[in-house]
């Protein structure tokens, strides 16, 4: 649903443009019920190609592996999708249920991802499965999916582009940068300059919970109706597109040991966090500290 956000080009132009016919979707489509039987059957087929197959939310396998949690027609629904994933060219996995399992994960119904549940490897469909255009599972994760991510992955598949992805199955195009990057509030972070509370400008990391520093993601790259973003909006970034989203901590608080956050910005080894925050934060201009002016 995100995907009706996009703006240039919009959704109808993406299909236009691409020459995508949407065979199904539960919120678009509006063919009967016996249409809809007849249009799995072919698909399963064989008898009707199916070049995308999009996956969206979390694959429920319980109880105890059955799948039943979550039927079709009295059948698992999770059969149906390992059987269309077998019959398309391509498969996607949109959004972060669907990738890594999130939300829906973290309960009862033994939910994975297609091709992962969390950080490892296998989910649903086998840690080796291949489509049949030879990659695994394109993972576009988010809490929604960006559909600046959405719309360029899909037409870089259907355009014959090379995709890289990286080790998450998720295209370095849009997942290779942090969403720190671009952040409006870096300045701050590189004095530490620190919140405690909402409604400042100063940085969210150290307190407030920010994954900016850790999460990979477009959402500074590309603003939410090319206007904004959590952390423009002064709301932390709860890293929805990373694999172990959500994480056990509160949202809202950044776990920590003598103040010190547990998780440090990508790439950067502790030791040299400690020397160089120590210094940064004593050189912070005046200009920073003096920043509470409500936004």
């Amino acid at each position: 649903m995100s995907v009706l956000n996009a703006h240039s080009p919009n959704i109808v132009e993406t299909f236009e443009d691409l020459e995508i016919e949407v065979l199904w979707h539960p919120s678009f489509s509006n063919i009967t019920v016996s249409e809809h039987r007849q249009l799995l059957k072919d698909l399963l087929t064989g008898n009707r190609q199916l070049t995308i197959l999009c996956v969206e939310g979390a694959c429920i396998t319980g109880p105890d592996g059955s799948g039943m949690f979550d039927r079709y027609e009295g059948k698992p629904k999770i059969d149906l999708i390992k059987g269309l994933a077998c019959r398309a060219h391509i498969v996607l996995a949109v959004g972060t249920c669907a990738s890594f399992g999130g939300v829906t994960a973290a309960g009862g119904m033994e939910a994975v991802g297609l091709q992962f549940l969390r950080k490892e490897k296998g989910g649903l469909l086998g840690e080796n499965f291949l489509s049949r255009s030879g990659y695994p599972v394109i993972n576009v994760p988010g809490c929604p999916t960006h559909p600046n991510a959405l719309i360029g992955t899909i037409s870089m598949l259907l355009n014959n582009q090379p995709l890289e992805i990286n080790d998450f199955h998720a295209p370095v195009e849009y997942f290779s940068m942090l969403v720190h990057q671009g952040c409006t509030r870096n300045e701050y972070h590189e004095y530490q300059v620190e919140e405690t509370d909402f409604g400042q400008k100063g940085c969210l990391f150290f307190h407030m919970g920010c994954h900016g520093p850790l999460a990979h993601g477009p959402c500074n790259k590309f603003l939410w109706n090319n206007r904004s973003c959590k952390t423009r909006s002064g709301v932390p970034c709860f890293g929805c597109t990373e694999p172990d989203f959500p994480t056990d901590s509160p949202f809202f608080e950044t776990p920590n040991i003598v103040g010190l956050p547990i998780h440090l910005p990508d790439g950067v080894d502790r030791p040299h966090y400690l020397a160089y925050k120590g210094m940064a934060a004593a050189a912070a201009p005046e200009r920073l500290k003096h920043r509470k002016t409500k936004v």
